[in-house]
């Protein structure tokens, strides 16, 4: 509880920092090709191999992988992503009525699925409401993001919490921030996994095979 309030609190003093961090942390994804639906959608869970073939296939190679990529997963991850990207488009609408997966919640939301609880920083008093439930049920769809200055997800992982803070800034983004948060030291495994275990692939040699055959841009 004391490591969090110290994190938001840091929040709140450096606000011009952090607003440059976030920025600068954002930038590669806010650089994606908005045009490509589906390239956006799956971006957070595709593997590193999978984003670099990705970018040098023509439109009929990125169709082909397309394809590909579920046939080579099991059913029930597919399931799982559907589920996500269903709740998404009605509870981040407000922060991105085009494309509400693009976005920094959206991203971290269908990687590693519903945080176990979310703390809520607002601006009236800098209190927290803690312990918040954030299954796919709950309608976000109305929140009031004036009211809001930060949100801290918080995961379960290897017997540790790992804490993701996204700030908010006006009129009606949440970016994610790089700021120090207890757990940052196991981010890296509790997305791996899911990259890895969740949306793993069945065949990883055969399915690597199949995609570097595929039509490449000229």
């Amino acid at each position: 509880m004391t490591q969090l309030r110290v994190a938001l609190k840091s929040l709140r003093g450096a606000a011009g920092v952090l607003l440059a961090l976030v920025l600068l942390a954002s930038c590669g994804l806010n650089m994606m090709p908005t045009k490509d639906v589906w390239y956006t959608q799956h971006y957070s869970i595709m593997q590193d191999f999978e984003k670099t073939i990705y970018r040098t296939l023509s439109e009929t190679g990125k169709k082909d992988f397309q394809d590909l990529f579920w046939a080579a997963r099991d059913p029930a991850s597919r399931t799982i992503f559907q589920e996500r990207l269903s709740y998404i488009m009605n509870a981040f609408k407000r922060e991105n009525s085009r494309q509400p997966w693009n976005t920094d919640r959206a991203r971290i939301y269908i990687l590693n699925g519903p945080p176990a609880s979310i703390d809520i920083d607002q601006n009236s008093d800098w209190g927290m409401q803690l312990g918040q439930p954030a299954t796919g049920g709950v309608d976000r769809s109305n929140e009031d993001v004036q009211a809001y200055r930060a949100e801290v997800w918080t995961y379960s992982v290897q017997k540790q919490y790992v804490k993701y803070v996204f700030a908010f800034i006006a009129p009606n983004e949440w970016k994610m921030s790089p700021a120090a948060v207890k757990g940052n030291q196991y981010i890296g495994a509790l997305e791996n996994y899911n990259k890895m275990v969740t949306f793993g692939t069945l065949n990883p040699e055969t399915y690597k095979e199949a995609l570097e055959a595929l039509e490449k841009k000229k």
